[in-house]
């Protein structure tokens, strides 16, 4: 086991399987960018099936001093990849190791527990899907009760690792923080950024194409908006792109959508929405959300996950999941009522600022660090 040091000489190696864009992503940036900036030595290992060359998720890591890894194992290679790591492992003989999403939970943080590190994971949600899927996260989340420390986003994912035999000595409730890396452009840009008309309205949405994100829910409101003669931005990609196309051809909407594809930091375009719709069937603490807020874009959200714990009906129009009458409903309120609609998004940006700040968020985390490490902390981890 590595020898325990003063916090601020910590060393932090995150590992993950990363996609191009998404919540996990921003998080793994957010939190080795600013601990970076803390005085620790900061390590990513990114485990992929391709050589990276110029992978979106790798260069803002770098442009913040964080030693990256990149770990090309094609295919299903799991035992080199975890003779890989451990190799890895022993080279950089980080403080703590903190892993993200399935494969690295269950491969990176055997291997770093094979060679006695303490380990800590953050449980960003489950997505569902196809019997792969299950069994991967059947893995997963037995895994779970062999790390040091075990981060959950959301208040009901929290509720359900500790049902699924996560000790509650072990489990910490902390959803995600948030800090802007790139300010947002302002509407006349953000719509020619989109090829969107800059007048209308415009109705965005942004995520994975993949079942548990619910871009099909918003396809189905769509013929109860007919007078309103909407564009919707489908900002994402993924799996059923296609099915969705068809669906919007067979729902006689398709001239209304826009598939922009993954766009690197997509928060900036958000002043090109008139409203916001995040029709998930399951979140954790969605940071896409986090983007909406921070733009001042008027929200209708799904009553899912740690949603609701994100924004009340104070802050954003919250719905039924797998309602696209009741979401249709909602999307209207913000066209007929602008006025209410400005007040929330108000209110949005201020909670956002006061509740989910990023600094207040890396400390909770330097504590959980110090924690399993057996270092003082001024304050017991929540």
């Amino acid at each position: 086991m590595p020898d325990a040091q003063p916090f601020m000489t910590l060393s932090i190696l995150h590992i993950t399987a990363p996609g191009e864009v998404g919540g996990l992503e921003q998080v793994v940036l957010s939190l080795a960018a600013g601990h970076r900036q803390r005085g620790c030595r900061v390590s990513v290992a990114a485990v992929m099936e391709v050589e990276p060359l110029e992978h979106p998720f790798l260069s803002p890591l770098r442009d913040h001093g964080v030693e990256v890894f990149p770990l090309v194992y094609p295919g299903r290679h799991y035992l080199r990849e975890q003779r890989g790591l451990m190799s890895l492992l022993q080279r950089i003989r980080p403080s703590v190791v903190h892993t993200h999403g399935y494969r690295a939970d269950v491969i990176g943080g055997g291997a770093a527990r094979r060679l006695g590190f303490p380990t800590i994971t953050t449980v960003h949600g489950f997505t569902g899907g196809g019997w792969k899927n299950h069994v991967y996260e059947w893995l997963q989340r037995r895994s779970f009760r062999q790390f040091d420390a075990v981060v959950a986003v959301s208040r009901p994912l929290a509720e359900k690792l500790e049902q699924g035999g996560v000790p509650p000595k072990r489990l910490h409730l902390l959803p995600n923080g948030w800090g802007r890396s790139s300010p947002p452009l302002e509407r006349e840009a953000a719509c020619r950024a989109l090829g969107l008309p800059r007048d209308g309205f415009h109705i965005g949405w942004v995520g994975r194409l993949s079942e548990e994100k619910g871009a099909d829910v918003l396809l189905d409101a769509l013929p109860y908006l007919s007078e309103l003669a909407p564009v919707v931005s489908l900002v994402g990609d993924g799996r059923m792109r296609g099915s969705l196309e068809q669906r919007a051809r067979d729902l006689g909407v398709a001239e209304r959508v826009r598939w922009a594809g993954v766009i690197p930091d997509a928060g900036r375009l958000f002043q090109a929405f008139d409203v916001f719709v995040l029709s998930s069937r399951t979140e954790g603490t969605p940071i896409v959300l986090f983007e909406a807020m921070a733009a001042g874009v008027p929200i209708v959200a799904t009553r899912v996950g740690g949603v609701p714990d994100v924004v009340s009906e104070a802050e954003a129009l919250i719905v039924e999941p797998e309602a696209p009458v009741e979401l249709a409903a909602a999307i209207r309120a913000v066209h007929d009522e602008p006025g209410d609609a400005r007040c929330r998004a108000a209110a949005a940006r201020e909670r956002l600022e006061r509740d989910y700040a990023l600094d207040p968020w890396l400390d909770r985390y330097e504590t959980i660090y110090r924690s399993v490490l057996h270092l003082p902390v001024e304050t017991e981890p929540v």
